[in-house]
């Protein structure tokens, strides 16, 4: 058996906690447990060997999944990371994976979306296996019986019973209030967006229903040329699921949740004796039904208040009512209409090396960033024109070139670059490099920069 996990979509209606630079399926939600993506990749384990485990992203997401299968503590081949080149959709993600991963044979495939939460995922696995009959003829979508008229969700009517499933008679796209209400009565299930299929049922049913993906990797020799061959973007439920006649549907109760929005959040994380979800460092008095979150060291007290989201970063606040949080995606549009950039960065970057946070800031002056690079990792040779660096060591040894001139600094201990210089950033230690780093110039931003080699 083989999992394929997407990995590339970008979280909307959960910002400011995610952005699209660093989504929700890597970022830990509540600090002290995994992130969306490292349960799923945990889960997959439970099905497949780590060989036979592929992840569908994009590339800049792509050092987020190998820093977070990393911090996993497993050793994972960066060739099983499928690159899209431009977002089409679920299918022609799915398809890029298989066409990846079956190298010619028939196999079986799971495909589970990155940012699901599931509670009982050693209960699912078993489900899986005991599915193998029904998936080397059928595609398999898991169904989740309803727990109210969500109108958010796809429904699936199941019709004859098919070993453990049933064979779906209609696949309904997301209905309206009263429509969701009429799906509930007659038993139907939400699709959980979670696909079980033989490989070459799956390719095949895509050559029927969706020619044009099929013939785009048929006829090219590369992922790039592939997807460039593909017009429009194409959803796994619109070009598959609602045309063929070879779906069915597994119930499944699982504790599934694809957190779609932060109104979910209050059906999968501890809620303290007044229904609130909250870090431990936050004071909620005389307060109810909230999800409080705020950056570590950054201290939120409620007082009085009920039904609300408060999301504190230190570059933008949400405040909303709970029942209004499906707009947030609004908000991401704003920002986005402004050209600003906090609809997609975090004060807080990832990159290949590690990360950096921005601490203080002030435009055309000067700005402060906390760094931390990885063991062995290290930045490109590059130069700044309008800028110079003062890097101070706080933790680690620092290897820095400077013009060509290589010198070790230790914790304590500092060094400068004026501008024009040529510099790099190494990590030879054994422990992360953490460094404060003070830029001071007119012009502060990142196309200020030039690199020699990566």
């Amino acid at each position: 058996m083989k999992v394929i996990i997407l990995a590339g979509g970008c979280g909307t209606r959960l910002w400011p906690l995610s952005r699209d630079n660093y989504p929700k399926q890597f970022i830990k939600i509540k600090t002290e447990e995994p992130s969306l993506f490292q349960e799923t990749f945990e889960r997959s384990l439970l099905i497949a060997e780590i060989h036979d485990i592929y992840v569908v992203t994009n590339e800049k997401y792509k050092f987020l999944v190998m820093g977070a299968i990393e911090e996993l503590g497993y050793e994972y081949n960066e060739s099983n990371i499928f690159v899209e080149p431009e977002a089409k959709n679920t299918l022609p993600a799915i398809y890029a994976g298989v066409h990846g991963a079956s190298k010619g044979s028939d196999s079986t495939f799971v495909v589970f979306p990155s940012d699901h939460r599931i509670l009982r995922s050693d209960e699912f696995s078993d489900i899986i296996k005991a599915s193998e009959n029904l998936a080397e003829e059928h595609i398999i979508t898991f169904g989740i019986k309803p727990d109210g008229p969500n109108t958010g969700y796809g429904y699936i009517s199941p019709a004859e019973k098919k070993l453990n499933g049933y064979i779906v008679e209609e696949f309904h796209e997301k209905p309206d209030y009263e429509t969701a209400l009429s799906y509930i009565e007659k038993g139907y299930f939400w699709n959980s967006g979670i696909f079980m299929f033989n490989s070459g049922v799956f390719t095949n049913e895509v050559k029927i229903h969706a020619q044009n993906i099929y013939e785009a990797f048929d006829t090219s020799t590369d992922m790039k040329e592939a997807f460039s061959k593909i017009e429009t973007k194409v959803s796994m439920d619109y070009g598959i699921m609602e045309k063929s006649s070879k779906i069915a549907v597994v119930p499944v109760d699982i504790g599934w949740n694809d957190l779609g929005s932060f109104d979910a959040f209050y059906d999968v994380y501890k809620r303290d004796e007044n229904d609130n979800i909250v870090e431990a460092e936050n004071i909620v008095i005389d307060s109810k039904n909230n999800y409080i979150y705020s950056e570590s060291g950054k201290l939120v007290a409620s007082i009085g208040v009920e039904d609300l989201i408060i999301v504190d970063n230190r570059d933008a606040l949400l405040v909303c009512k709970k029942e209004q949080s499906q707009k947030v995606k609004q908000v991401v549009e704003t920002l986005n209409y402004r050209n600003d950039l906090r609809s997609q960065y975090h004060v807080k970057e990832y990159r290949p090396w590690g990360h950096s946070k921005v601490l203080e800031e002030e435009k055309n002056s000067f700005k402060i960033n906390r760094i931390v690079v990885g063991v062995g990792k290290k930045l490109s040779y590059q130069v700044h024109y309008h800028r110079s660096e003062h890097w101070i060591v706080v933790r680690g040894m620092a290897k820095v070139i400077i013009e060509n001139k290589e010198k070790l600094v230790s914790a304590g201990e500092s060094i400068f670059i004026k501008p024009g210089e040529k510099h790099k950033l190494e990590n030879p230690g054994k422990v992360p490099l953490e460094i404060i780093e003070v830029q001071m110039g007119e012009y502060l931003e990142n196309d200020d920069i030039i690199r020699f080699e990566d």
